[in-house]
């Protein structure tokens, strides 16, 4: 969706079932709301209400029901989503903020499991991170694509420019042709007005007389009947030439269509089935084990007691004198009936969280490939019926030259004969004629050799401006071949700069923006957090279609002594507190170089407890400058520093 103009507007969301939230609703204006409250008070399950509203899928269902269901009112615009529990987990319908909420999970909803916010900690690849919306391996297809266009557009653009040369030599050809035919003509057109002007009295027998004119008539005739073939023989000429200037530019179109083998369309149907398939295991398996974990984390967060109640009344689970002298601080496992420390249980469960999310990501990339491969398909198959469209086309056309083909070598032929009639009558005039007859037969003769210099011409004439159409129907491409050159290499610059101005305004966003809260913040020592990047390659990087190679972001801590003497330090040196702030000024810095405040108008923010109230204060509002609504899950007493003017919610 596009960006939301709500500038103004108070969002209401209505809950119910979700968490452990059994039914409420809470209007959220904009600028900075605090969810003030003690733990298990459901400040983090209204988060993930409004997560699930934006078409998040990290929200589950309250344990006592079957549904869950969020409506979320914004801008004049309602949306309405569903959770159904079924024997396969969790099932999401409805309509949701964004069409894809990948981005908002990674950079706005700054949860306490959120994978950008946790990536300092963890040491994960922070370039592969803030990259990660982007499709870098489909970009260098692209560009070897486009490079691909380019030499082609080159090499038909060079050929073109042989052509151009050629051309003057047999437009000059052309013209001398034509400027011989048209003499010709006049030259005819005289000699048979020379001959219509002849009344010439024969002084010989009526017999020979008799002869003589019916000789002479059908020679007028036969003449007559050649001019005639000879003018239907330069029509068809010319229509044939319009065919195939039509059929040049159909053959243009056809050309620059890409190629569309069967096999490739077989191969991506199979490509395309395998990934759905493998889209189907990976959601079944990603709700079995959501589902998991969320009935854990309520049976550790004190929900199910008579789960629990249950287990602890058998006798087999009561334990040894040791374990009951520790009762107090442990809690009973479920599958075991053991009692252990709840660090244990939510140490396996953290495992088990980040296990899912590599699992989401795997789907994320499993619906990327999954759209490219569609698309690709999509695009073939509209290649494929033009491609058929233009050939039956030009078979059409192929057909019509053809028969107009047939036509002209049938008039030739008819030309041909009426010539050599011609003759023959030239010839039977001959032998009857008298002295008085010569100078007509004399023209006859001179006008029966111009109309065969006169076809000679034309036969040259007509090759020759064949020619010169099929170079000027070359030629006219060029323009569109230069156009179609320009946007490619237009295309290239664009494809090959995207990756490097991204992870440069990455690196510069988060280096600027922890200069900043390091400043506002005040910790101690640290003279500077920076991320640096390295490796940048300097033309197209080389991978296969599946992994592609590029830049490394380098995460650096410089300290001071109390002396004044500086030096580089660990990450690993931080401390939570600062590892915290480091984690959630990278998932700004994801969330300014993609735009995210363009499509998502709210950012969350929850388990800030490692921060002190005065740095949390600072921090809330130096984040509360960038989204339309900021929504901060915080304890009583660090919700106490912040401003007042702040709006509190504390009854969810």
């Amino acid at each position: 969706m596009g960006s939301l103009s709500v500038s103004g507007e108070v969002a209401t969301v209505t809950v119910e079932k979700i968490g452990g939230i059994d039914e409420t609703t809470v209007e959220v204006p904009p600028g900075v709301t605090v969810l003030q409250g003690r733990n298990a008070t459901n400040r983090t399950s209204f988060l993930q209400a409004v997560m699930a509203a934006h078409g998040s899928e990290w929200a589950s269902v309250k344990g006592d029901a079957d549904q869950g269901h969020i409506e979320f009112s914004l801008g004049g615009e309602t949306y309405t989503r569903t959770l159904t529990r079924t024997d396969d987990g969790v099932v999401g319908s409805g309509i949701g903020l964004l069409t894809d909420p990948t981005v908002a999970d990674l950079f706005a909803f700054l949860l306490e499991d959120n994978e950008a916010r946790q990536a300092v900690e963890r040491g994960d690849n922070l370039r592969e991170i803030i990259m990660r919306p982007v499709d870098v391996a489909s970009i260098h297809r692209q560009i070897r694509a486009a490079e691909q266009r380019k030499e082609e557009i080159d090499e038909e653009l060079d050929r073109i420019a042989s052509l151009k040369r050629e051309l003057p030599d047999l437009e000059r050809q052309q013209a001398d042709l034509r400027e011989e035919i048209a003499e010709t003509r006049d030259e005819l057109k005289r000699v048979e007005g020379r001959i219509d002007e002849r009344d010439v009295d024969f002084q010989t027998t009526q017999k020979n007389r008799d002869e003589l004119e019916t000789a002479l008539d059908e020679l007028q005739a036969t003449r007559s009947e050649l001019k005639r073939v000879r003018e239907d023989i330069q029509s068809e000429q010319e229509s044939i030439a319009a065919l195939r200037n039509e059929r040049g530019n159909l053959a243009v179109e056809r050309s620059g269509l890409p190629d569309s083998p069967d096999d490739r369309l077989e191969s991506l149907d199979a490509d395309i089935e395998r990934l759905r398939e493998r889209e189907r295991e990976l959601s079944e398996y990603t709700t079995q084990l959501q589902n998991v974990i969320e009935f854990n984390e309520e049976l550790l967060s004190g929900e199910h007691q008579e789960i629990t109640d249950a287990i602890d009344a058998k006798p087999e689970s009561v334990g040894d004198i040791t374990e009951q002298l520790y009762k107090g601080s442990k809690t009973t496992c479920w599958t075991c009936g053991s009692r252990v420390k709840p660090a244990r249980i939510e140490s396996t469960l953290q495992s088990m969280r980040d296990h899912l999310q590599e699992t989401i990501t795997e789907i994320d990339h499993v619906e990327d490939n999954l759209d490219e491969l569609t698309d690709q398909r999509d695009e073939i198959s509209e290649t494929r019926a033009r491609t058929q469209e233009l050939t039956e086309t030009i078979s059409e056309v192929d057909a019509e030259i053809e028969r107009r083909q047939s036509d002209v070598a049938d008039l030739r032929e008819r030309r041909d004969n009426l010539s050599a009639r011609v003759e023959e009558l030239e010839d039977r005039v001959t032998t009857l004629r008298t002295e008085e007859f010569d100078e007509v037969l004399d023209l006859h003769t001179e006008a029966n050799e111009l109309e065969l210099k006169l076809d000679r011409l034309e036969s040259e004439r007509d090759e020759v401006s064949e020619e010169i159409a099929d170079i000027e129907s070359e030629i006219r491409r060029n323009d569109e071949l230069a156009d179609r050159r320009e946007e490619v290499v237009d295309e290239l610059i664009d494809l090959r700069s995207r990756i490097d101005r991204l992870e440069a305004e990455a690196t510069d966003q988060f280096n600027e923006k922890m200069a900043d809260l390091l400043d506002i913040l005040g910790y101690g020592n640290i003279e500077r957090i920076w991320l640096e990047r390295t490796d940048t390659p300097d033309g197209p990087v080389v991978g296969s279609d599946d992994g592609v190679t590029g830049s490394t972001f380098t995460l650096h801590v410089v300290r001071s002594t109390e002396c004044g003497t500086v030096y580089e330090d660990t990450v690993g040196h931080l401390s939570e507190s600062e590892r915290e702030v480091t984690g959630l000024v990278f998932a700004l810095a994801g969330y300014l170089v993609h735009d995210v405040y363009e499509e998502v108008p709210f950012m969350l923010l929850d388990s800030l407890e490692a921060i002190d109230a005065e740095r949390i204060a600072a921090l809330v509002e130096y984040f509360a400058e960038f989204p339309t609504y900021l929504v901060v899950a915080l304890l009583p007493e660090d919700a106490q520093a912040l401003p007042e003017e702040y709006t509190r919610i504390t009854d969810i």
